[in-house]
């Protein structure tokens, strides 16, 4: 789609046809994918009872979901680019809704991984698939302000993944939980398909060589390898951590029980829910004044990697406030997003997405079972939990690695980019 084809889409939809042809239904697809990612943090008690997993086995299963999502991201960007997001995100939904069925009716760890792995896949668009509908039928200054909008629904789904979550595996179970949200991710593909409208038509068509030619071009080009690392290393340990072991933590080093996690979990979800929305407002009011969106990401990103240092202390007395403010900054790099299709242009928007993504969910996966894996190398407590100073240094390890990407990526961006809007 050439520059002029998407301006001229985004001109004629009116605001609330927009709403609720592009931004509500793609919302609730980033809705299910967090809620799919983070509920493990939840459930994983059960899953250690009912399975027989220690730490790293524990990772290793939740990061099957991240290894579908990650390997998905280069296949995900080159389908949205030829066939748009409206087919292509209702029958990755299906396939989502196939592997939550494996996973509620799998006995053993492999099949639970094989059904995590197929549910990674299925949500693999959850949030790309938006973004692309995004630079379709949004006017380009307000691209940041309408991610974060479908953004920041995910983070109902991080609270959806909390004490509802909780409670509904009190009551029903984890197994009978995850055949119900097949059902609502049925439901919602069934929705997106009827109310998305067809994608205006495609200046050309795209090959497959020209595809995989313009993903050489995204990988091989220097901008990208500055912005990159920054962005992965930031909100790919946000979700190792996030979607895992900040519930692990808050029970063997807050000492709380699983309500008392589900409850802080659920306020760190209305922390990412707020910190979403006004890093997009943020961003949107400062791009209209010149300002580029990597120095607002900057900014954002230092204070969620503050937050982790803070954490590495132990701050008990504090933890509301403290997993609240790690909510909020944790997923700063999605500024990036709308950065780097405009880098790269409207017709390589999904690939630069998708491209960028395969790299956030790769740290993730790393983030998610390297954790379980240094955390193993300590001696279980004696009321069976995990030793704090086996948090302290597996956080540690990978709070270090974002601050040498921070320094990276401060020193080698090329002059001005951090000083305008491109």
């Amino acid at each position: 789609m050439t520059a002029s084809t998407t301006a001229h889409a985004a001109a004629r939809m009116s605001l609330p046809r927009l709403v609720l042809t592009i931004l509500l239904p793609f919302s609730l697809c980033y809705f299910l994918s967090y809620l799919y990612r983070a509920v493990n943090a939840v459930i994983a008690p059960n899953l250690v009872s009912d399975v027989g997993l220690d730490a790293s086995e524990l990772g290793l299963l939740t990061a099957a979901y991240l290894i579908g999502f990650a390997g998905f991201q280069i296949p995900l960007g080159m389908l949205l680019d030829r066939f748009g997001p409206r087919k292509v995100q209702a029958l990755l939904l299906c396939v989502g809704a196939v592997g939550a069925l494996i996973f509620a009716w799998a006995a053993e760890k492999w099949g639970l991984s094989f059904g995590r792995m197929l549910i990674g896949m299925g949500s693999a668009g959850g949030l790309m698939a938006g973004f692309k509908a995004v630079s379709i039928w949004v006017p380009e200054d307000r691209r940041a302000l309408a991610n974060a909008c479908i953004m920041a629904v995910g983070g109902l789904g991080i609270l959806t993944a909390t004490v509802p979550a909780e409670w509904a595996t009190a009551n029903f179970g984890w197994r009978a939980m995850f055949a119900g949200i097949a059902a609502l991710t049925v439901a919602v593909a069934c929705f997106l398909f009827t109310v998305v409208p067809e994608r205006p038509p495609h200046a050309a068509s795209l090959t497959g060589r020209s595809v995989l030619s313009a993903i050489g071009t995204i990988y091989a080009d220097p901008v990208f390898w500055r912005v990159a690392p920054f962005v992965a290393l930031t909100a790919g340990c946000h979700i190792g951590i996030q979607t895992l072991w900040a519930g692990p933590w808050l029970r063997d080093v807050a000492g709380l029980d699983r309500a008392g996690v589900a409850a802080v979990l659920g306020l760190q979800a209305i922390g990412f829910l707020v910190g979403t929305l006004m890093s997009g407002y943020v961003a949107d009011w400062l791009v209209r004044r010149g300002v580029s969106l990597l120095v607002t990401m900057t900014g954002f990103i230092i204070a969620f990697m503050s937050i982790q240092l803070a954490i590495l202390f132990e701050p008990v007395a504090l933890n509301a406030p403290v997993w609240f403010i790690f909510g909020m900054f944790g997923q700063a790099g999605i500024l990036a997003y709308p950065w780097l299709a405009q880098y790269f242009g409207a017709d390589l928007a999904g690939r630069s997405n998708g491209c960028l993504n395969t790299l956030v969910f790769g740290v993730a996966f790393i983030s998610q079972y390297a954790i379980g894996a240094i955390i193993d190398l300590w001696p279980l407590k004696a009321d069976g939990g995990y030793e704090n100073a086996a948090y302290q240094v597996s956080f540690g390890v990978f709070l270090a690695l974002q601050a040498l990407s921070l320094v990276w990526f401060v020193l080698k961006m090329p002059k001005g980019t951090l000083r305008r809007q491109s």
